[in-house]
């Protein structure tokens, strides 16, 4: 859309000037939305906090305490950028797909196919969350992000932008609807994808999965220590050679009597090379080190052509006892994936139509089968109907002595969190009945429910600081992961889990910190204080002397320092 610039000041043009020249000559650029979202609006001198919905609290003795927040996810993901920044093992969100069918409101207004600022408007939605997102994610954390069609090549050039395109590790395809779409003009799609990006790549956890029944079958061979299957210690791959990889190319030494194998030569033993049937020299998958330290587990043989192979046992089961795994496919067509199971499981669990499109628990599943562990940290800014969380209960179910632990960010809008997310949660925690009435038993779960609220701001910095240190305790609380109320008096309160304590000291006056250490000093356990200062430098040590088995933080000014990064205050 064409712009008149001719009443800009001369100030006013000089700000474009310097915004264009800055612009990156490749790489994703838009037109970012001059009039604000609404949780911009909501956040207008004013900042995020949590509120525990103790009524909607779920009682379970299984795991640990799962999160679910009702609210704007921008706000909900800025209280975890205190509570949980760094801490994420995976996230899953599946976002708007921005169809023009009324799936994305932007200021309270659909976003139509006719809307000429339709991408930038998605754009600017999504790159405010992905930002705070990334934060909360571990150094090998990993995120799994849902599109379509619609705005892939936009999500993938603005996480290029976020998590560096050296971070990028797959665009999976993913069989949603076997049937295709019959409204489809010329093609019928079956097909949606999930874009997968890291913290650091190199440090990605990402798991590889366990290998089928069918691929375990061609571990035939069998010795001493359990059985094999035989594979080409040459490297197969044309690309690595000779050439690019001197230090894998060197002769091993077969005796042609017994067959047996050395890495140094012995008189009358044959040298052999890792080249291919055109006699072009490639090299090893294994250097000398480790040839030498697993000798045993080479094999050589003759092959028709009169030329010498050697390969190694590939055994079926690890040095842990467990069987072997190789990597996740890049496309998924799994039955068990498509929307249809999504819906269906839904309308078991809460009876009826309660959600337009609920991914299939599989489908998640997969995603946190390859990116968590037995103890991981699942976040989904974007819950819905809830699927992320069930998908981390049954993984939890299928794997002994598993703890993974969810945190469900959902706005209410049609009653989404109210009516569908809770209600899901807080049946599988129960059990329900699935297809021909076979009973689903419970996953005896915890869950803390939150709903974000806010402390304005004003002009008397002060009275704000005390005002969000008075309203702060459930952020405290689920920062540290300590729940229960063990005292609670005027100026401070005390909270108890396991071998874990919590304290908050909301006080400007130091009267009662006294008998607080008297509280604390009773207690055994890992100790930690959070006390009311409106020092910005911190808490007065005088004040602490004999403290030595309590950490001590300062609050509000941990909160603003990262609530400064976010908001404009």
């Amino acid at each position: 859309m064409a712009k008149d610039y001719s009443q800009l000041s001369k100030e006013e043009l000089l700000e474009l000037v310097e915004k264009l020249e800055s612009r990156r000559r490749y790489g994703l650029i838009w037109e970012e939305e001059k009039v604000k979202e609404q949780f911009e609006k909501d956040s207008q001198n004013a900042f995020p906090v949590l509120k525990n919905i103790k009524s909607k609290e779920i009682k379970g003795s299984n795991g640990g305490v799962n999160v679910l927040i009702e609210g704007d996810n921008y706000h909900a993901l800025s209280v975890l950028n205190f509570t949980h920044q760094g801490q994420v093992d995976a996230i899953y969100i599946d976002p708007p797909y921005n169809t023009g069918n009324k799936d994305f409101r932007y200021n309270d207004d659909w976003v139509d196919r006719e809307d000429g600022y339709r991408h930038s408007k998605w754009l600017s939605f999504m790159d405010k969350r992905l930002r705070l997102a990334k934060n909360l994610l571990k150094e090998s954390g990993v995120i799994f992000m849902s599109i379509d069609d619609n705005e892939i090549a936009q999500l993938k050039l603005l996480c290029n932008e976020i998590f560096g395109e050296k971070n990028f590790i797959a665009q999976i395809v993913v069989q949603l609807n076997p049937r295709g779409r019959t409204l489809d003009k010329h093609f019928a799609k079956t097909h949606e994808y999930i874009l997968v990006y890291a913290k650091n790549f190199d440090l990605a956890g990402i798991r590889e999965i366990q290998k089928s029944e069918e691929k375990l079958a061609e571990y035939k061979e069998e010795d001493e220590n359990g059985k094999f299957r035989l594979l080409e210690l040459r490297n197969r791959n044309p690309v690595f050679n000779r050439s690019n990889r001197p230090n894998l190319f060197y002769p091993i030494f077969v005796n042609p009597k017994d067959n047996s194998l050395s890495i140094t030569a012995k008189k009358g033993w044959i040298e052999v090379y890792p080249r291919n049937s055109k006699e072009e020299d490639g090299c090893w998958t294994w250097g000398k080190e480790k040839t030498t330290a697993n000798i045993s587990d080479l094999v050589a043989k003759k092959v028709s052509t009169g030329a010498w192979r050697i390969y190694r046992k590939d055994r079926i089961e690890k040095a842990d006892g467990s069987l072997a795994t190789t990597k996740e496919k890049a496309i998924w067509l799994d039955k068990e994936i498509n929307n249809e199971n999504g819906k269906e499981m839904l309308k078991h669990i809460l009876g009826g139509h309660r959600f337009d499109f609920p991914k299939s628990v599989e489908l998640v599943k997969k995603c946190l089968r390859v990116s968590t562990g037995s103890d991981s940290l699942v976040l989904d800014f974007f819950a819905g109907s809830g699927t992320t969380g069930q998908a981390a209960l049954e993984l939890n179910a299928e794997d002994l002595d598993s703890n993974r632990r969810y945190i469900l960010i959902t706005n209410d809008e049609g009653n989404i969190c109210t009516d569908v997310c809770y209600p899901r949660l807080l049946k599988i925690n129960k059990g329900f009945k699935y297809v021909d009435n076979v009973s689903v038993p419970g996953f005896n779960s915890k869950l803390k429910y939150f709903k974000a609220s806010f402390v304005k701001n004003s002009l008397a910095k002060d009275d704000m600081k005390i005002r969000l240190s008075n309203e702060c305790t459930e952020m405290l609380c689920l920062r540290e992961g300590v729940f229960d109320e063990f005292k609670i008096a005027p100026d401070y309160k005390i909270f108890k889990q396991d071998k874990k304590i919590l304290a908050a000291y909301y006080s400007l006056e130091r009267d009662s910190l006294k008998d607080l250490k008297k509280e604390l000093d009773k207690l055994d356990g890992e100790k930690i204080l959070y006390c009311f200062t409106l020092d910005p430098l911190g808490l007065n040590k005088s004040d602490f002397v004999g403290w030595n088995d309590v950490a001590l933080e300062p609050i509000p000014q941990k909160i603003l320092d990262v609530y400064k990064q976010i908001y404009e205050y």
